[in-house]
Order: structure tokens, then sequence, then C-alpha cells
């Protein structure tokens, strides 16, 4: 038994070693089948003798048991985000604030991965635990799955109990492989290396993470207290000397016109790499001077991401697609020769609508400038006259819908033309889409091409139908297996317990959004009595306007509406508001019970984590400035709700304002 665990003991030091060179220092000694025969050698000692497998063999690289789900876990101290810069104004303006604060500084400018956060845990230097970010408070376990990735070490060259956190992402050549797979299994493409990275690591079963061939860099170690560093670029070299991996195109600067070099360098190279990066960061080199700056409420003041502009391309544009929408509106889309765009191939983009098409003179055959919004979507920005083809004409928008054929009609003070037959199949797919999605009945499983599927095989016809399918309906249908049809079952039995402001935003009443949803949840608490309210109870509530009154009271007094609530309540589909009440939240003075508007972008977070917190804060947060506004907090661009609150002598913040105020409260 003893020459047993000495060749397993052997066994994982030469494939660490290999693991090592090959994917870390990317520089192999051995060929791959050398390696392929050595695990295969583990496996085999393993499978004979279970006693002698731990946590830490390389065998775990091929993936586990597969799991039934992911557990929430608190992260020891927050994994913050970072705030953003744009442009080079922006940067000097953080530079400034940092010299002002800490005197001389030196940066460490780092490639920005674009990729899924993590966080690694190691106990007396083995890897026992990774967490995703979540919502920087409370990550999930995966890490069953982030073991399957070979970057990562399962043991480190000293028994340090240590947290480091880095990117998980999916090289480019990794993302290509797999694409061409689902296109093959007729399965939809990912957009793009990020998100299938995402994907990837919350498979349930570890074994296709494995398949996914991820990577990992590492930047930051949650406590230094063990560590031999003063500066970042210190805990880097330490980082790369415990065996874990680095990027090494970071680069030490002496001041922000450095930073601006290092930008600028990257910002041509970017596409040279072999994995996507959406950024630069910046941080404060100095670990001293990082705890004297300290953290905002989001994120650290030490450190900054420059986002990179758009990226803009040229391409052809072959044909005009059009496509319906769950209300009817009619969305011309451009199909493209496919090109690549910010790190992902691109043969499709958004024209909106058809006053677009005409302002901007776009024709099918053109030579079409494509960029992606915020990094995100496609979109024509304008077509080159220069390159026009002699037979382009100008592009018309159908009379008639392209899915029933009725005709079209565009609704007096809109732009869209619209589709008004309420039978019509194209819209009546798209609300059952609608009904399932992540903000409505967040039904897991219940992807478009399935809604598509049981509707093609007359299984669903409204949404009700979804609460009444069976084992013995779905098992016959392709690709649904006897494991997927009890996840999506009982996936779709957890949804009848979702709170009212979500069954109202999944029937997709015209006008009402996810707030007004919630709005109207909070307010009336029970299905039955929404039921019951009339136009002026609606009027009379704030934030719910003329039209969008009509539009829930002319839906619910529908009979077929009254008909098909009364059978989603046959199902015992929840028909009550289970919510935190407005009138609960204790809030804080400040902002208690004021009315608060947010207008133009703001830098250091999102639209909906201020709203959150301002919310939390007992504060209403509208859409519109009115005479009773309390407060306009206005980021960069901001137009003429600005203008207005001007107008009105309402108290104006900037987003550096509030940003101090947030501080100041959590404090």
């Amino acid at each position: 038994m003893d020459n047993i665990q000495n060749r397993v003991n052997e066994l994982h030091d030469l494939l660490n070693q290999y693991s090592y060179e090959y994917y870390i220092k990317d520089n192999p000694s051995v060929p791959d089948s050398e390696y392929d025969k050595l695990l295969r050698e583990l496996i085999d000692i393993e499978n004979a003798h279970p006693e002698l497998k731990t946590d830490d063999s390389p065998t775990v690289r091929v993936g586990g048991e597969a799991q039934s789900s992911f557990e929430k876990v608190n992260h020891e101290t927050p994994m913050l985000s970072l705030g953003n810069a744009f442009n080079e104004e922006e940067l000097r303006r953080f530079d400034e604030r940092i010299r002002e604060h800490i005197g001389k500084v030196e940066y460490m400018c780092e490639l920005k991965i674009d990729g899924l956060a993590v966080s690694l845990k190691y106990e007396d230097g083995r890897f026992v635990q990774g967490l995703t970010r979540g919502d920087g408070t409370t990550g999930e376990d995966i890490t069953e799955n982030l073991r399957t990735i070979h970057a990562i070490p399962l043991k480190i060259k000293e028994p340090l109990n240590v947290e480091v956190r880095g990117e998980a992402y999916m090289p480019r050549r990794s993302f290509m492989r797999l694409n061409d797979e689902r296109e093959k299994n007729e399965e939809q493409p990912f957009a793009n290396p990020r998100n299938a990275a995402a994907g990837s690591l919350r498979q349930l079963d570890p074994k296709l993470a494995a398949k996914r061939k991820l990577s990992v860099f590492l930047y930051s170690v949650n406590d230094f207290t063990d560590f031999n560093a003063t500066t970042q670029s210190d805990a880097l070299d330490e980082l790369d000397r415990l065996g874990f991996k680095t990027n090494h195109e970071r680069a030490r600067v002496e001041d922000i016109e450095g930073v601006l070099e290092y930008i600028k360098k990257w910002t041509k190279q970017r596409e040279q790499l072999s994995y996507d990066i959406d950024g630069i960061v910046i941080k404060v080199n100095d670990l001293d001077q990082q705890d004297e700056m300290g953290f905002t409420q989001k994120s650290p003041r030490w450190a900054i991401a420059y986002k990179f502009p758009a990226e803009e391309v040229v391409t052809e544009l072959k044909d005009i697609e059009l496509s319906i929408g769950r209300t009817g509106v009619v969305t011309p889309t451009a199909i493209l020769e496919p090109i690549r765009v910010a790190g992902t191939t691109v043969s499709r983009a958004s024209l909106h609508n058809e006053d677009l098409i005409k302002e901007r003179d776009i024709r099918i055959g053109d030579s079409v400038i494509v960029k992606k919004a915020g990094d995100i979507i496609p979109e024509v920005v304008r077509s080159i006259i220069d390159r026009r083809p002699n037979d382009a004409k100008p592009y018309r928008m159908p009379t008639h819908c392209p899915s029933c054929g009725h005709e079209l009609v565009r609704i007096e003070g809109e732009v869209a033309l619209r589709c008004i037959n309420p039978k019509c199949q194209a819209q009546l797919v798209e609300g059952l889409i609608h009904f399932v999605s992540r903000q409505a009945m967040n039904i897991d499983g219940l992807g478009n091409k399935i809604i598509q599927q049981l509707y093609h095989h007359q299984l669903i016809k409204d949404v009700g139908d979804i609460f009444y399918l069976t084992k013995e309906d779905l098992l016959p249908l392709e690709r649904m297996g006897t494991k997927k049809v009890e996840n999506l079952l009982s996936a779709i039995e957890h949804a009848k317990q979702n709170s009212l402001e979500h069954l109202l935003f999944g029937l997709g009443i015209r006008h009402l959004g996810a707030k007004a949803s919630q709005i109207l949840a909070e307010k009336f608490e029970t299905m039955d009595r929404l039921l019951k309210v009339t136009e002026e109870e609606l009027i009379a509530i704030h934030d719910i306007g003329d039209k969008l009154a009509q539009s829930v009271v002319t839906y619910l007094d529908n009979e077929d509406i009254k008909a098909l609530i009364e059978k989603l309540k046959d199902k015992n589909v929840n028909m009550t508001y289970k919510g935190v009440k407005s009138s609960e939240i204790e809030g804080h003075p400040e902002f208690q019970n004021k009315t608060i508007v947010l207008t133009g972008k703001l830098q250091q977070m999102t639209r909906k984590e201020a709203t959150t917190w301002l919310e939390m804060q007992g504060a209403k947060v509208t859409s519109s400035v009115t005479k009773s506004t309390d407060l306009v907090i206005a980021g960069e661009d901001a137009g003429s709700k600005l203008s207005k609150a001007e107008q009105f002598g309402t108290e104006i913040w900037s987003e550096s304002q509030f940003i101090e105020k947030q501080n100041e409260i959590s404090e």
C-alpha cells in the first residue's frame, strides 16, 4: 500500500507541475498526451482505492457529481465594484482627488478582464471554497466548478490561510469552440465570452463546466497581514510566487500621464490578446495610501476603471428583418455581414424604428458603420453614402403584419408601427416569453425556444396554461429528458409563490412597468381589490398617470382577463403582495417621504442601485420633475429634467454630493 501511496504522491507532483507550466506559465514541458496518460493512471488508482483520493487531487479537474443548487454565502469582506471613468477628463479629476488627499502618488495599471469576479479561499494552503461576487455582500458557492479550472491552484506553495480575488474568464479560443458546438446542436450561441464564462460557472454539473476550458487572473488579496507586500505591485508578485496566475501586462507608472499612455497602448492592442478586456483598472500602488483613502459605500476611493469607448466598424447591411413584440410593435433589425465588434462577432444590429431608418437613409446593400451601445447592444450608426450601390433603394416598411397579415397602424404620437390584432401569433408568443422572464414570474428553464415549442405543440395558448403542464405533456417533446422536465415543473411550482407585483408585471398590461406594478401591488395588496379599482383611484396615486390608469382598468375589466385570473387562482398562483410596505421602512429622516428624481448619467453606481438605496431610506423615486419634487440628483449630460428643476427652484445635488451623503449616513 505504501508503494501505491508513493505513486499517488508522485503523480500529484508531476500533474501539478505540468498543469502549472501549461496553464500559468504558458510554457509546457511535456506534450498533452503525457499529461493525459498520467492523469488516466491516477484516475484508475483512485477508482481502485477511493480512500487515496483527496480534495486537491488533480482528478477533480474533470468535474465531480452534479449539484442541485448553489448555496448563498456571505463574503467576509464585501466585494465592491469600481467607479468608472469614460474619458481623459474624468481620469484627470480622479488623479486630482487622489493628489489632494495624499500628495505624490504612483499608480498600478492593470487590464480589466471581461469575465466573472470570483473569490478563492485557501486554508493551510489548500483551496477550500470559491464564491461569485453576487451582490457584493453575498455570493454563490461555486467551489466544485472552480476546481475544474486548471489555472486555479488546488494547493499553493505555502500553508497560508488567505482569500484571493480575481476574474474567471473564457479565452477566445474556448469561446469559439463552445459556440461552434452549440450551433451544431442547434442551441443558442453565447453572445460573448463574458456571458459564456458566467453561464459555465453556474452549471450545476461540474463536468459541463470542466469542458468549457475557463481560466482565471488573480488581482487582489482580501487581507495583506501575512503578505510580504507594501504595494499592489508587491502583492501581485507575491501571488505569482505562491503559484497563482496573474496578468503580466500590468505596469507601474509615476503619474496620470503614464496612465494615459498605458490606456492608449492597450486601446490599440486589445484585439491582439487571447482574451477579452473591457477597460483598464487604475489603482494607487501604495497599500498604506489605499488605507488612507478608504472606501465609499460602493467602491474604493483609491481605484477607478477606465471603460473603452465604443468600437466602430464597417460592414455590409444585407437585409432588414422585422420582429413583432408582445404589444404589437414592429421592430426592424439589420442583418449584417458578420464582423467582430468589441470582442464578439456581430451579424444583427438594432435599427429601432422606421423614422430612424429614414432619418439616417439606411438602405439594403449599404456599407454601414456599426458600434455596440455601452459595449453591449449592436446598433447601426449610419450608412457610408460614398460606397452605396447604384441600385440601392430607400427602405419601405410593410403595410401589413409579417406574422398574421393584419394591417399595421401608427398610433398618434408614437414612432412605431403596431399590429393591433389580439390573436397575432407573434404577439402571443412574445407575451408568454415576457411572463416567464426574470423581472416577471422568473420561471427558470422556460426559455424562448421552449415557449415557442410549447406553443407550436398547442400545449400553451395563454399564461395560465403554463401552470397546467404535466410530465406527460413535456416528456414526448424534443430535448426534454426526465431530469429537465422535473426541474422545469419544479420551477413552475415555485413561481406560484411569487409576490403579486411579479404577476402584474408578467401579465404585460400596456404602460405598466415593473416599478408601477410594485406600487399597485403594495397599495391594493390583492388581485381581488385591483379588479374593483377605478381610474379615479389610480390617478390619485403618485406616479400613476391617466394613460396607465386607463390601461389598467380597461385590461382588468376584460372578461377574458377575469377568466384568466380565475384560471391562475385554480392552480394556487399567489394573488397577494408579500413585500415590505414603504410605510414600514424607517429609512433616514433626510430622505423619508421625499420625492426624488434621478437624471443624467451616474458614474459611480447604476441608476437601479441609486434607486434601491433611496427607497430603502424611505424616499419615492419618480421619473418626472414636478413642483412637488423635493430633490433632483443630476449626473453627467443631464438635460430637460435638470432645466425644469432649475425653473421650479428644486434642490439639486451632483452625484458626488449624493455619494458624500451616502457615506455620511453609512458612518
